[in-house]
């Protein structure tokens, strides 16, 4: 009686090779800070030998530590670009959703990147995190319409990213208590806030405002904002 044959072995190409460390690498940077992960890590993960890991990253961990970082960068672009249909807080909805299934699916390895301070963090590991900024902006300001901003309205959404990270670094240190959902719908609300008090003294935010405005739906994120916040501007306005 014969036995089943095994399944035929096939040798990898340099770029499969190289995707298959890259991939044992990242599930690596993930979970665990750059600091706490070693050649013989990735070697382990991927079945192979360290000699080989070396083969196809001859710059050693800091190399494959950018090359991870780099796809990582790439996966969060892809968080950003939502098609321009529909209401405009709506499709940040959308973004956000996918932003922090990226956050809850990478924990201390997104909390190290963001964090800085990694012994493997170089003048290149940096330009790679404000290259993520930089896009998350340029698409926000997109689906507000916004192409050409001013500089109080490009500050208003830098900043407004840097307010992203800081919660989702909070988010994970306190073991994500907060729903995904509800920090999701609580970012769109700061935005949209922040967006209405600077157009208070800015005519260029004023007018994205009401751009938005004529976007959204009647009973949609920003209406849901509007009638929670108009008992409070009545109380205000009881004290003045």
């Amino acid at each position: 009686m014969t036995s089943a044959a095994s399944p035929a072995y096939r040798r990898l190409s340099v770029e499969e090779r190289r995707g298959q460390l890259l991939e044992a690498a990242l599930g690596l940077f993930a979970h665990r800070a750059p600091e706490d992960v070693s050649l013989d890590d990735v070697a382990e993960a991927a079945g192979v030998s360290r000699p080989l890991v070396y083969r196809y990253f001859p710059g050693g961990k800091q190399q494959l530590y950018e090359a991870a970082l780099r796809s990582s960068a790439d996966a969060l672009n892809r968080c950003f670009h939502e098609p321009a249909e529909g209401p405009p807080t709506e499709r940040l909805g959308r973004v956000l959703d996918r932003y922090l299934a990226f956050v809850d699916g990478h924990d201390a390895g997104f909390s190290a990147l963001l964090r800085g301070g990694s012994v493997v963090e170089t003048s290149r590991t940096t330009a790679i995190v404000d290259e993520v900024r930089r896009e998350a902006a340029g698409q926000i300001l997109h689906h507000l319409g916004a192409e050409r901003p001013g500089p109080r309205l490009a500050m208003l959404v830098r900043t407004w990213i840097a307010a992203v990270e800081a919660a989702s670094l909070l988010w994970l240190d306190e073991e994500k208590r907060l729903p995904a959902a509800e920090l999701r719908d609580w970012l769109v609300d700061h935005l949209v806030g922040v967006l209405v008090v600077s157009a208070a003294g800015d005519p260029e935010t004023a007018g994205t405002v009401r751009g938005l405005l004529a976007r959204e739906r009647p009973d949609g994120p920003v209406a849901d904002l509007a009638r929670r916040l108009l008992p409070l501007a009545d109380e205000a306005a009881r004290l003045l």
